[in-house]
């Protein structure tokens, strides 16, 4: 080659060089973070055109191909996981935006519209009703931008499965109300601080009741027209998203992404079957130990129908999901070195969306909010809500589970990118959230064998989802099938596995984050304490796993072994 032919590829090896230094990879994380493809005064719900999605795509294509410049060898510890989780990010959105996933921003459970239902705060400030009444105003283009996408969904053959929608009218029927008072968008202004003058009183709940009448109830007229119009009769009859087009593939990316790990729905499935068969042993195990006559089968139907395994009122149920997340409080520091300044507080799902709703679920604030975090519990049904898994399910979505896991994420020091801040990936949240579960055993948490049954019937329900999950989307598995599997393996009550698996079929590969990730974090504990004896203390263990934030489970063994080797090399 001449020599004058090597000039542009040594100026091009010198730029990359140039461009491989913290600073640099800094300035592109805050380029990403401060990027905005819309004038949000303009769309305070946000913008939902095609204009928007592609403007983001081609500005996420163009980040990574920027990112892929940098030398990462000649970067910091800290700013190489910033590097390889920004790069998993920019990746993901713009395969998210290649499946065109923002044509289908439905689920069993939620949906495009029932998403407002978290914008409803109590207003504490002019300024907050002043924000409330903006958004609300913003509904009927948001549902209008929402639809459209949906319809194009349909076009391209991409739409949820018919038999999810049983109920679904619920989402939107109670918000179409003849008088303004009876809508829940109106609650924030039923108590309005005292601090209030009644003149600003009576003039915000009237700006309320008129934006409610004339602009939000039309709004969710409009929605049930489309539905039941337009939507329902061409969703698809199959429930297995490998059916619709790019199926499969949607499905093998949605694998990578929710386990961080490079498995097949075969080895998943494979894993589920394994666990199914060592979990059952152990509640085998339980029901020989309470001196119960009967099969497993037998075991499940007095579970399900004795009453005293149930709250007798909402009430009740909060009052003892309160009791045991106290319990768990106070054995925190015996735990855990760092603890988040954000506290909690326990709260009834709302009933607008209770009925197709999970038996509880954290909800999480920002940092500067003066809100707390909230673990929700479900009161709806109570039949179909056991006390004995309350112990579990308290652990998982409250404390230590997915409030300290989100709260700690969030205050991060300032140092770290905001976007890792904000990160969530369901295999490091669910699979934290499943971990602690069992962690509450040695918290002492479960109290009776029947709330150790619990904690097994929902590690239960995480294995079954392996099972199900690929059963449904790679296997072929008929709904049918796949709640019998659940049924048969599982504590649950009847109506909340078939919210589960209408949940499994709407989200392909979700699912599978919660057990690959907690068999992945005991894995790392255990290759600690055999490689540190005597050394391994768990606050310092919870601590390497918690303390730089959100993280794949690649990146989460490396933080562990390199912990290890530092026990190793003193």
């Amino acid at each position: 080659m001449k020599l004058a032919r090597l000039f542009p590829l040594v100026f091009l090896f010198l730029q990359c060089e140039k461009r491989a230094t913290s600073k640099d990879l800094l300035q592109l994380i805050k380029s990403y973070e401060n990027f905005e493809a819309y004038d949000k005064e303009s769309f305070p719900l946000g913008d939902f055109s095609e204009k928007r999605f592609q403007k983001e795509a081609d500005f996420w294509v163009n980040t990574l191909s920027e990112l892929n410049t940098l030398s990462i060898e000649s970067l910091s510890q800290e700013d190489q996981l910033s590097y390889k989780l920004f790069q998993f990010v920019l990746q993901e959105n713009i395969k998210e935006y290649e499946f065109k996933t923002h044509y289908n921003p439905i689920l069993s459970d939620a949906g495009f519209h029932n998403d407002l239902i978290y914008r409803v705060r109590p207003i504490t400030s002019i300024k907050d009703a002043r924000e409330y009444l903006t958004l609300l105003r913003a509904i009927p283009l948001f549902v209008t931008q929402n639809m459209v996408l949906i319809q194009k969904g349909i076009e391209a053959g991409i739409s949820q499965p018919k038999v999810i929608f049983k109920g679904y009218e619920n989402t939107y029927e109670q918000h179409i109300t003849k008088k303004a008072e009876d809508n829940f968008y109106f609650q924030p202004f039923i108590e309005l601080p005292p601090t209030f003058s009644n003149k600003i009183k009576d003039s915000l709940t009237a700006e309320a009741k008129r934006v409610i009448t004339q602009e939000v109830v039309p709004a969710f007229q409009e929605i049930k027209y489309f539905f039941e119009k337009d939507y329902l009769p061409h969703t698809r009859e199959n429930i297995g998203v490998s059916s619709t087009p790019n199926g499969a593939a949607y499905y093998k990316n949605r694998i990578a992404f929710y386990t961080t790990l490079p498995l097949t729905a075969e080895e998943i499935h494979q894993i589920g079957l394994t666990e199914v068969k060592k979990i059952r042993a152990a509640m085998e195990a339980i029901i020989a130990e309470v001196g119960f006559k009967g099969s497993f089968a037998d075991f499940f139907t007095y579970l399900r129908t004795d009453s005293r395994f149930y709250a007798k009122s909402p009430e009740e149920l909060l009052m003892r999901a309160r009791d045991i997340s106290k319990r768990l409080d106070e054995q925190l520091p015996r735990y855990f070195k760092t603890l988040p300044r954000k506290p909690y507080g326990v709260a009834p799902v709302p009933e607008a969306i209770a009925p197709k709703y999970t038996g509880g679920r954290y909800i999480p604030t920002e940092p500067e909010s003066s809100d707390p975090g909230y673990y929700w519990v479900n009161t709806y049904n109570l039949p179909s809500r056991p006390l004995y898994v309350l112990p579990a399910l308290s652990a998982h979505e409250a404390v230590p589970g997915h409030h300290l896991q989100m709260a700690l994420n969030a205050e991060l020091p300032k140092s770290i990118p905001a976007f890792r801040r904000n990160l969530y990936l369901s295999a490091y949240g669910e699979g934290w959230g499943l971990y602690t579960e069992s962690l509450a055993s040695e918290m002492g948490i479960y109290t009776t064998p029947y709330e150790r049954f619990g904690q097994l019937t929902y590690s239960m329900w995480r294995a079954c989802r392996l099972v199900v999950d690929t059963g449904i989307h790679a296997f072929g598995w008929p709904r049918e099938k796949a709640v019998t599997f659940m049924a048969e393996n599982t504590a649950l009550s009847l109506h909340e596995i078939n919210t589960e698996v209408d949940r499994y079929i709407s989200w392909p590969g979700q699912a599978l984050a919660y057990k690959i990730g907690e068999l992945k974090i005991k894995a790392l504990c255990q290759k600690a304490t055999h490689a540190l004896g005597d050394e391994f203390d768990i606050r310092t263990f919870h601590e390497i796993i918690l303390g730089k934030g959100t993280l794949t489970l690649p990146l989460m063994e490396q933080e562990v072994e390199r912990y290890i080797m530092s026990f190793k090399n003193e």
